[in-house]
């Protein structure tokens, strides 16, 4: 119950940095024109500053367990390099005409469901998994097709707004917030034909796939890096760095130029998006480290970030009152869906004196062996059954 309790703060931390990360990237995407790939340059530095700046300043003034390997960098990298392409998902969503209202909720809605069907597949525990973990599986779905087909749309009070200002003065140029809604009236999903839809929804997709593959994969580099977080947090930090700053200036320089605005708040929107996801991923890596278990603070963020992001999103708006009962109803059951599917997933047992976890273990310093038998020895006070069933409950328990 203490190590509970002295993890809600950090779980906190995540779930209101993730659940706030779609509307300041959407934001951001306005004040930098035409291009999405200038407010996916802002992530990556902010990522950069926080996930390869600050971890090699703590490794070399004050060091830490583990060590590098091959294999633990390339799977950070791998990981880095999923966080990474679903943050472009999002943006493309955003992009594309998809409103954060709904693309969080979805998004953190299945996101759970693929990180728990990876797990099974690296684990092998498909054989393992019972009626309610498949009861929540449906229970997303049917949530996330209730919010797209209920999603709120603008009066038809909007347009006359729009034609007025055409009509009468002529000057979109002098009057930015007129242009603004006729921007937002343009993207929401009521005015998307079927194919303008599509990739949002691949979008979507893109990025649920690509976050939830990223715990277990992060996890397994993490472990084969001797179980260091700042080591695995820098290699996430330089495929960020890669993928989201070096690769995406190159295109905007050659093959994809398009017209960059620029704008101070438009950048800083993008910056505290990028700032927002980082802490949240480092507010989740300090949960587990204070005693948090994923059984506890896994449905928490997953539940508690797409309510924030609803908040927010509405409040910025001002759209409560386009919100219909249905859609309410629909997010609650996506969020409880996935809630559903984390608590009754498949948890393998560990075995007593198993070889499984012996080969990366040897391989550490006698330092860190003690380390590990210190802090097994710390939380005596839990069940044995539960521990175990903890320890085994997510892919990103030791994130």
């Amino acid at each position: 119950m203490r190590s509970f309790l002295a993890s809600l703060p950090f779980a906190a931390l995540t779930f209101l940095c993730w659940g706030v990360y779609g509307p300041l990237l959407h934001t951001g995407g306005t004040g930098m024109g035409k291009s999405r790939l200038a407010s996916f340059i802002c992530v990556g530095l902010a990522y950069f500053v926080i996930a390869v700046i600050v971890p090699i300043l703590l490794l070399q003034l004050r060091g830490e367990k583990g060590y590098w390997s091959i294999s633990g960098t390339v799977w950070s990298l791998f990981a880095g390099s999923c966080g990474a392409i679903g943050a472009l998902g999002i943006i493309m969503a955003l992009g594309l005409g998809g409103k954060p209202l709904y693309v969080m909720p979805l998004v953190f809605g299945c996101a759970p469901v693929v990180n728990t069907i990876v797990s099974m597949w690296m684990t092998n525990t498909f054989k393992d998994a019972r009626l309610m973990f498949f009861v929540g599986i449906v229970m997303v779905a049917a949530g996330a097709a209730g919010v797209m087909f209920f999603k709120p749309a603008h009066k038809p009070h909007a347009p006359e707004k729009a034609v007025a200002t055409t009509a009468g003065e002529e000057h979109p140029e002098h009057d930015p917030p007129a242009k603004t809604v006729s921007a937002e009236m343009r993207t929401t999903a009521a005015d998307l034909t079927i194919n303008e839809f599509i990739p949002v929804l691949l979008s979507i997709g893109l990025t649920a796939l690509c976050w939830g593959t990223y715990g277990s994969v992060l996890h397994k580099g993490q472990h084969l890096l001797g179980d260091s977080r700042l080591r695995a947090l820098l290699c996430v930090g330089l495929a960020y760095l890669l993928i989201a700053v070096i690769v995406p200036f190159g295109l905007l320089k050659t093959v994809w130029p398009a017209p960059i605005a620029w704008e101070w708040w438009g950048a800083g929107f993008a910056l505290a998006a990028g700032a927002a996801g980082a802490f949240g991923a480092l507010g989740m890596i300090l949960a587990f480290n204070f005693g948090g278990k994923p059984i506890f603070v896994m449905p928490m963020v997953f539940g508690c970030a797409p309510v924030v992001n609803t908040f927010v999103e509405m409040t910025a708006q001002k759209s409560f009152s386009q919100i219909s009962i249905w859609f309410a109803l629909s997010l609650l059951l996506v969020i409880s869906g996935a809630a559903t599917v984390l608590i009754f997933s498949p948890k393998p047992k560990k075995k007593p004196g198993g070889p499984a976890p012996a080969p990366a273990e040897s391989r550490k310093p006698a330092p860190a062996d003690s380390h590990v038998a210190t802090s097994r020895d710390s939380k005596s006070f839990d069940d044995d059954d539960e521990e175990s069933t903890a320890d085994a409950a997510s892919p990103v328990e030791k994130s």
